[in-house]
């Protein structure tokens, strides 16, 4: 573990109370790994990569749930398990007379369910002095649909799978309407935008939630052609990959239960429409930046721009989230704030993180009911470390993540990865001898990290 004492190599030429407002940005279902600042050659993200040239990129950020309601829940309260006591962060920043708005989704929404009906799912009132949805058609938007995992390609728009269907996370759409206006994400960032045109003058905390990449994969088809099939290279898979893995830790959506394994092609069709809807919701956010740079807010306002859990997509055969790996518990957290110099960090950090970050950067008084840190001394040193590993569960799984290893525990056994080497996850390294001392080591840390926790929400997957 890195040194707990900052080393004051940073200049930080601003001031917290410099900072008068923050934009929050959250993506969904978005890997950090498919990110061109985290190493991805085939996306085009560059409003993104902008972002991260002029912020503090964080390699090893982790999501504490890994699905979507309950690490909502999480980030916005700063708590492993939401308590009675948490308060929101948008309710906080109430609560300091600073406006606060969302649009889209920030906490859990079903898409497409609410983003359909305009609803506000599992939304929390008083976090907000405005709220605003943004509706989509989502796989009932005009244009070529798939249901790839059935391989079916259609235009006709009866029998197609939306809400609450089986197979719905399989879908794309390439739309007909090539300004992507009737997508949700444009209307999100086209919202945000009148709102910070209307709030300029006094601070805010504005919460800005894309629906995208999250299921069903629909942008302009025009995004789809910038992803040639013959340039997308599949995960490598190793046979039985899952096999050294306890039965408990093999959850996710398998490709051989669900069909998509016996279609290569539209696996790599799957990674199209990822991608595509990756750089259309890139485009948004570039609409939202530009106009906060046209408006002079960009020195007045701290960024934060991250995602609710990772992604499969065909890694270990497995698709959608709902397990440890890393493909599904890392997430992209990018933080650019005025006076902070960019950089990357591997430090460990948690999504609980940025409650109390960005209340610090608002120069607020720290709120005591949160279980994260600030991320300022980072933000000042990347080489700086505030935990020595990063937690994340998934129903009677526990997984900790330091800067070289990888521990899931479940009740009936262990895995342990040595990152350096094994990036993917292929080969757990438990049972091995070399091993014995990291690997107690590791339980030692994650049982220090129990005892400190309330126990984590056993939720049913909701459908």
């Amino acid at each position: 573990m890195k040194t707990l004492i900052l080393a004051l190599t940073y200049t930080v030429t601003a001031h917290a109370s410099e900072i008068r407002n923050i934009l929050f940005i959250v993506s969904d279902d978005l890997k950090a790994s498919v990110l061109g600042c985290y190493g991805d050659t085939v996306v085009r993200t560059p409003n993104i990569d902008k972002l991260a040239s002029r912020g503090m990129v964080f390699e090893h950020a982790y999501c504490q749930a890994v699905w979507c309601a309950p690490s909502r829940a999480s980030f916005m309260a700063g708590q492993y398990t939401p308590r009675q006591d948490a308060i929101g962060m948008g309710e906080f920043f109430r609560e300091q007379d600073i406006f606060s708005a969302r649009v889209g989704k920030i906490y859990h929404m079903r898409v497409p369910g609410d983003t359909v009906a305009g609803t506000d799912g599992a939304d929390h009132p008083d976090d907000w002095d405005v709220k605003i949805n943004a509706q989509g058609l989502e796989a009932h938007t005009p244009g070529l649909y798939a249901l790839l995992n059935t391989d079916i390609e259609t235009t006709e728009m009866q029998g197609r799978q939306s809400t609450g269907t089986k197979h719905r996370m399989f879908v794309t759409v390439k739309s007909d309407d090539t300004s992507g206006a009737d997508q949700p994400d444009y209307k999100a960032a086209s919202s945000a935008i009148a709102l910070l045109n209307k709030h300029k003058d006094k601070p805010f905390f504005l919460a800005l939630g894309f629906v995208r990449p999250h299921y069903p994969s629909v942008a302009p088809k025009q995004y789809f052609d910038h992803y040639p099939l013959e340039q997308i290279k599949l995960p490598k898979l190793l046979p039985a990959d899952l096999n050294d893995v306890p039965k408990e830790g093999r959850t996710g959506n398998h490709g051989l239960k669900n069909g998509i394994s016996h279609h290569i092609e539209n696996q790599k069709k799957m990674w199209q429409g990822y991608y595509a809807t990756v750089e259309f919701m890139d485009v948004q956010l570039g609409r939202v930046l530009d106009e906060l740079d046209r408006l002079g807010l960009r020195e007045s306002t701290a960024i934060v721009f991250t995602s609710d859990h990772g992604y499969h997509l065909g890694e270990k055969e497995l698709w959608e989230k709902y397990n440890l790996h890393e493909e599904v518990s890392r997430v992209p957290l990018i933080i650019s704030a005025p006076g902070y110099p960019p950089g990357r960090s591997t430090s460990c950090v948690e999504l609980i993180d940025i409650y109390p970050t960005v209340t610090t950067l608002a120069g607020l008084p720290a709120p005591s009911h949160t279980d994260g840190y600030s991320l300022t001394p980072i933000l000042k040193d990347p080489t700086h470390a505030l935990r020595a590993a990063a937690y994340s569960y998934y129903a009677k799984g526990h997984a900790l993540r330091s800067e070289n290893s990888s521990l899931l525990s479940f009740p009936s056994g262990d895995c342990l990865y040595d990152m350096r080497k094994d990036p993917h996850q292929f080969y757990n390294l438990a049972t091995n001898p070399e091993y014995r001392p990291q690997l107690e080591s590791m339980q030692r840390k994650l049982q220090e990290k129990l005892t400190t926790l309330s126990p984590p929400p056993i939720e049913k997957r909701k459908k």
